[in-house]
């Protein structure tokens, strides 16, 4: 009797050890589940985060009816209906402006000459979803020539880069009959910073006056062209100089003491 006491106290011993080795082995599956979950909801960073865009480089458009200089106008468009120029119509001038001017330069007998000048300023911000200004107008930029390329009626279409005007700027040159003249265009298509500028200058000789140089159009063209550029970077320096605190103050509060 007291053998197989033993015996069972033996067997119930052994059969105890697999059931604590199997608890236990759950029980540290499970705590170590536990710390790696844990782990990782709380590793820094585990959200990922998203990289800062680069700032606009501009903020603000120039007024696009002065951005050309009243000298030049006068040059370019000798009889303008207004010297003032006509804005073109905008929901907000802060992102897209543009102004033109035209006039008809009557000499009786000797014939007329007449010239339209455009200017048009589109501005970009940056944005998460879009991109930065600057890779917006790099994009914009293209799509303006795209458009310049392929004018209705155009002829004699040439293209190249400009140098000096913005960061990047090209020439379109065409010829395009119409109003039974021939006319001589030039647009040139610039970019500084975040802003895209597309000006435009042509002109034609009616009632028997002669047509226009087209190398004098393209000359008259860069030159507004390089005042418009300008005009981007003159505009949001003077935003600046109004925003930033001003001198006298400081000066009034010295000589107080």
């Amino acid at each position: 009797m007291h053998r197989s006491a033993s015996r069972l106290t033996r067997i119930l011993a052994c059969a105890a050890v697999p059931v604590m080795l199997v608890v236990a082995g759950c029980s540290s599956d499970s705590s170590s589940k536990k710390e790696s979950d844990g782990s990782s909801s709380s590793a820094p960073g585990a959200k990922k985060s998203v990289a800062a865009l680069e700032p606009a480089k501009f903020a603000e458009l120039p007024d696009p009816c002065k951005a050309i200089s009243a000298k030049t106008i006068t040059s370019l468009v000798p009889k303008a209906k207004s010297k003032a120029g006509s804005p073109a119509t905008s929901s907000d001038t802060s992102v897209r402006a543009g102004c033109s001017w035209n006039g008809l330069d009557d000499n009786g007998v000797k014939g007329s000459q007449y010239r339209w000048l455009d200017v048009g300023f589109t501005r970009f911000d940056s944005d998460q979803a879009l991109g930065t200004g600057a890779k917006r107008a790099e994009d914009d930029f293209t799509k303006q020539l795209a458009k310049t390329r392929t004018a209705e009626g155009a002829k004699k279409i040439t293209e190249a880069p400009v140098s000096g005007i913005g960061e990047q700027a090209t020439k379109v040159t065409y010829d395009l009959a119409k109003t039974g003249e021939d006319f001589k265009y030039a647009t040139i298509v610039a970019r500084t910073g975040n802003v895209v500028v597309t000006l435009t200058y042509n002109g034609a000789g009616y009632a028997g006056a002669k047509t226009p140089s087209g190398a004098d159009i393209l000359k008259d063209a860069e030159k507004a062209a390089k005042e418009a550029v300008a005009a981007v970077a003159d505009a949001n320096a003077a935003e600046d100089k109004q925003s930033s605190p001003s001198a006298s103050p400081s000066k009034s509060a010295k000589s107080s003491n």
